[in-house]
């Protein structure tokens, strides 16, 4: 049983926070991954900055464009990470787009994860199709998990589909749009939530994209085992010191 796996065995609802590397400053990704562990998270995504990141709102948008200017790569990201299993035990996850993956290789690129003590990645513009014809052994050998996205457009077909070649979670993503903050969900989305927990998949489901606060996390995992914040943590620590992490958490939980 990997670490992503041993978590979301727990007897408990999961929060994973998602930051991009570099930001706010190029060195600051160790010590706010410490941080968030310190404070009760659960799971980590570390954003890898790429100047066009299609499925992201302003938010990520911009702190993905100066984590670049910063002059973040994934070279000094490996490197800002070769320690960091000595002191975070939590599930770590890079979520990113595939360019920099191939310009880097692919191969290299799942062995330094591996090394570094990543368990996962997401890729959003990877298709599941490509990945099972070109990629998946090689995610295998190297034991790092691929972690699909659904949206409210996907078919039950494809969701079952992505649901048997997943060995993690399914990361359910909120609305059709780009990423973002809200204060609540809607009707349709909670509908959503609904439909997809009735479905009775074998992998657990952590719901992205507009949770903010502590309402839209509850909302979330009313039906879902765990739900994934970004921009408006990322909003906070633009505001904040990255040593004020405990109290955003303190707000969601």
């Amino acid at each position: 049983m990997n670490r992503i796996q041993h978590k979301l065995s727990e007897n408990k609802k999961i929060l994973s926070i998602y930051f991009s590397a570099g930001f706010p400053n190029l060195n600051d990704t160790k010590s706010l991954i410490e941080k968030l562990a310190e404070n009760g998270v659960d799971m980590i995504e570390i954003g890898l900055p790429f100047s066009d990141p299609l499925a992201d709102g302003p938010t990520i948008q911009a702190s993905s464009t100066q984590a670049l200017k910063n002059g973040m790569t994934s070279e000094i990201l490996f490197g800002q990470l070769k320690d960091i299993r000595k002191t975070v035990a939590i599930p770590l996850v890079i979520m990113g787009y595939f360019n920099p993956i191939l310009q880097f290789g692919v191969e290299n690129f799942l062995k330094k994860c591996q090394e570094t003590g990543i368990d996962g990645l997401i890729i959003p513009d990877l298709p599941l199709e490509i990945y099972l014809s070109e990629y998946q052994k090689l995610f295998e050998s190297f034991g790092i998990a691929m972690i699909f996205l659904i949206t409210p457009q996907t078919s039950d077909e494809r969701i079952r589909l992505i649901d048997a070649n997943s060995n993690a979670f399914i990361y359910m993503v909120s609305t059709a749009s780009v990423t973002g903050s809200r204060d609540r969900f809607d009707e349709n989305q909670l509908a959503y939530f609904e439909r997809i927990a009735a479905m009775d998949l074998k992998n657990p489901q952590i719901i992205g994209f507009g949770i903010s606060n502590k309402t839209t996390f509850q909302q979330a995992t009313k039906h879902q085992k765990g739900a994934i914040i970004g921009s408006s943590f990322i909003q906070f620590i633009t505001n904040n010191n990255i040593s004020a992490v405990s109290k955003f958490i303190q707000n969601i939980l």
